[in-house]
């Protein structure tokens, strides 16, 4: 326990020395890294919504998670022998492809399934839906939203703290509706969306990092 608080200050103190003006965040930035590092050592996943430049934020996100973002990540020895079994002729190419991932979903992903939620619940409802759908106890949530009033990432909240599971918020400076139903509220020192959202990048990447590590 010792040793990966160590590693996510040490990954916390470098976000800082490059933007000075989250060292307000620098606690909560850790203590967001630690939710994600259990979730992942429990077997959960990260479920992860936003509107608009959020949006894209969330699927960012996922995408650091999902294939090598700072390190490499080889499949492990055992899964390597299946897969070479598996197929003689495309084995040995996945086995030396493919990367392990780390388990996230972005709730903006899926068009179809948004738009069926959209037309015949409504709107406000297109993240708490599939946060019912996908969630589970040992899950996370992220919560994108630059004023912390979004009511589609609030009601996701909401279900995801009915189901047990763990709510980090990716916040502005006051935030919000959204900040009480937090485990973990990052509020970035920024009110302006532009500005809350550019703090936004690189508080995530580290956070990314900080889970990499961790397991690779």
């Amino acid at each position: 326990m010792k040793d990966k608080n160590v590693k996510l200050e040490g990954i916390a103190e470098k976000l800082i020395q490059r933007y000075p003006a989250l060292d307000t965040c620098k606690e909560s930035v850790m203590n967001a890294g630690a939710i994600l590092v259990e979730c992942y050592q429990n077997e959960g996943k990260l479920l992860v919504c936003g509107n608009g430049g959020s949006a894209s934020d969330s699927d960012h996100i996922v995408g650091e998670l999902m294939k090598s973002f700072s390190k490499k990540r080889p499949v492990t020895i055992e899964f390597e022998k299946k897969i070479k079994e598996s197929s003689k002729e495309r084995g040995a190419i996945l086995a030396s492809k493919l990367e392990r991932g780390l388990a996230a979903i972005s709730l903006n992903a899926h068009s179809g399934l948004i738009s069926a939620i959209s037309n015949d619940i409504g709107g406000d409802f297109i993240f708490a839906q599939q946060v019912l759908g996908y969630g589970i106890k040992n899950d996370v949530l992220i919560a994108i939203s630059t004023s912390g009033n979004s009511v589609n990432v609030l009601d996701a909240c909401i279900t995801a703290k009915a189901l047990g599971m763990k709510v980090v918020g990716l916040l502005g400076e006051t935030g919000g509706k959204i900040k009480s139903l937090c485990d973990v509220a990052v509020c970035v020192p920024a009110i302006s969306t532009a500005a809350v959202q550019e703090f936004h990048l690189p508080v995530y990447h580290a956070l990314c990092i900080m889970v990499e590590e961790t397991f690779f």
